[in-house]
């Protein structure tokens, strides 16, 4: 099948669609930082996929992208919870993420080059960014479905989206609630794409990604 990239920023729910989808057959990475897990995963969430999903379209022809949409309210304090639990370990040099994520957060939050990444108006005006972004990119095609995860017909919209069959009403689980950031880790599934599967780093993929 063809490779489906959620593009949601962080705390839009991309655990939840990410656990969901295992149990619809597809092998999911919620995160992807070598060649074998993009090979691996039919579908990948989080980073890189919010940061880098023009080249992630270049690189994978005829891929499927889901953008998840959040109200602000919610969505800025569980942000800033986020990157205040996350922020020291983001650092460019001194931080223990892999590269990838650190990227991924830096370029799309301005968290080196803002006196305050974790402003409640510098928060809203990346989101805002980011999701003018997206849709003037995919202006005009039909590989892009942009979902909500708590509005209670959004699984069904995406796995008709997807072209997978269903019955019932469906409803995506509500993880990662509150200050808890570990749900992915926790889930056992014999679907699950480990982030860093054995091989090399995804060549040319951050080759590409760095030349921008």
């Amino acid at each position: 099948m063809n490779k489906v990239f959620i593009i949601g920023l962080p705390r839009t729910g991309t655990t939840s669609i990410s656990v969901a989808m295992l149990d619809y057959g597809f092998k999911v990475a919620h995160t992807a930082y070598t060649q074998q897990a993009f090979h691996l995963a039919d579908i990948v969430s989080d980073a890189p996929c919010f940061n880098d999903y023009k080249q992630l379209d270049k690189l994978f022809p005829n891929a499927k992208f889901v953008y998840l949409e959040r109200e602000l309210a919610l969505w800025i304090p569980s942000m800033q919870m986020l990157i205040n639990k996350m922020k020291a370990d983001l650092d460019p040099k001194t931080g223990i993420f892999n590269p990838v994520l650190k990227r991924s957060f830096n370029e799309t939050f301005k968290l080196t080059s803002t006196a305050i990444p974790d402003d409640a108006a510098h928060l809203e005006s990346c989101y805002l960014q980011h999701k003018e972004q997206v849709l003037d990119y995919f202006a005009g095609r039909d590989d892009l479905i942009c979902i909500d995860i708590s509005h209670e017909d959004s699984l069904a919209e995406l796995l008709g989206f997807l072209g997978v069959a269903f019955e019932g009403a469906p409803r995506f689980p509500h993880l990662n609630i509150g200050r808890r950031v570990a749900c992915w880790k926790e889930h056992k599934h014999l679907n699950k794409v480990n982030a860093n599967s054995a091989g090399p780093m995804h060549r040319k993929f951050f080759d590409y990604a760095a030349k921008r």
